[in-house]
């Protein structure tokens, strides 16, 4: 039975990228096929994927979803939503000295008044909260949540990132081709890719099609059982256009290879063809993916180094292979990689391909 344990490793701190590349494409790139491991740059990509595959992009956009304001008794706060529910709901993260109580209201960024419904979540991790009627009167500005938040939130850059978001993360923690708002953290293996590099696969005959997956607040949250099999994951939202499932069976008609960019990708991918048939359409998934996992799907995936005992790098080593991983990861902390959000990234290739 896996345990935490098999997904732990040492990682020196100062691996840990706190800001982007100078160029997006600059970035370098690792590529794993079993225990074969070749050193490469993101800007090579074009010419290690072959005329007739497919590159499946995630096109969430980041909300500015943290939030810093006080509760009615006086009390710092500070919240990260994990999803808003509609133009008057969001669920969300609270830091406090205190948890706020159910019933009381809480003001962000001098702007924001809501209302605490009470907890949410499996372990009631989350708050649900509400847009309080009176918000305007307390200084909001008119508008629903998705106004509210994008005007006065700030960028919510991940826990492993010392500094306050900047004019830089403002661009960089985002996707050039991002278009639905709803994500609380980036699909980082996208940041990668600029229109130049777009361009430059597409004349090399790879197709790209796409689809979207809120990442929520809860892809930071620790796994806190010792047996892996015990975890529960945090449901996220996604929808794929009948479109990307069109390009999918031309892909595999044709003998190319499904590439998915971002294991939030390969997620709702996967989570579609749950039940057999690959299905199009909005949907929510809970898909925990570790070693064993039978994967219908993707052929090889793009993505970022992960932290230890993480969901993501479970994922990983059930795409790749728990051996390869072990052996990638200790080639790229020897050869100082950079790690996590702002940093490297991987083309793995399906342990079975």
């Amino acid at each position: 039975m896996l345990t935490l344990d098999d997904f732990d490793f040492d990682l020196p701190g100062e691996l840990i990228a706190q800001h982007p590349t100078g160029e997006r494409t600059a970035s370098r790139l690792l590529q794993v096929k079993g225990s074969a491991l070749a050193d490469q740059r993101f800007s090579a990509l074009p010419g290690l994927l072959a005329a007739g595959d497919l590159l499946v992009f995630n096109d969430t956009r980041v909300i500015r979803a943290r939030l810093v304001g006080r509760k009615e008794s006086g009390g710092q706060i500070e919240v990260l939503i994990e999803r808003i529910v509609d133009s008057r709901h969001a669920v969300a993260q609270i830091r406090a000295s205190k948890s706020p109580k159910a019933g009381s209201r809480i003001v962000l960024e001098e702007a924001i008044c809501l209302i605490v419904e009470g907890r949410s979540g499996e372990h009631g991790e989350f708050f649900a909260l509400q847009l309080a009627d009176d918000s305007a009167e307390r200084g909001a500005d008119e508008g629903d949540l998705w106004t509210l938040i994008e005007r006065h939130g700030r960028l919510p850059l991940p826990p492993y990132i010392t500094h306050p978001a900047g004019v830089d993360d403002e661009a960089r923690y985002q996707t050039v081709f991002a278009r639905h708002p709803g994500a609380v953290a980036a699909p980082t293996a996208g940041l990668h890719f600029d229109a130049a590099l777009l361009a430059q696969i597409a004349q090399c005959g790879v197709e790209v099609a796409w689809l979207t997956l809120h990442v929520g607040a809860g892809t930071f949250q620790p796994v806190r059982v010792h047996h892996v099999a015990e975890h529960r994951m945090h449901a996220e939202r996604f929808a794929i256009p009948q479109a990307t499932i069109a390009a999918i069976a031309r892909t595999r008609a044709r003998g190319g290879k499904i590439v998915a960019v971002g294991t939030t990708s390969l997620r709702a991918l996967e989570a579609a063809a749950q039940r057999g048939e690959l299905r199009a359409g909005p949907a929510e998934t809970d898909i925990f993916i570790t070693p064993g996992y039978e994967f219908r799907v993707v052929d090889r995936l793009i993505t970022n180094f992960h932290l230890p005992r993480s969901t993501l790098l479970m994922l990983v080593s059930a795409f790749a292979g728990v051996d390869a991983i072990r052996c990638a990861y200790r080639h790229a902390i020897a050869e100082r990689y950079r790690f996590f959000s702002y940093g490297d990234a991987m083309l793995l290739t399906r342990g079975s391909a």
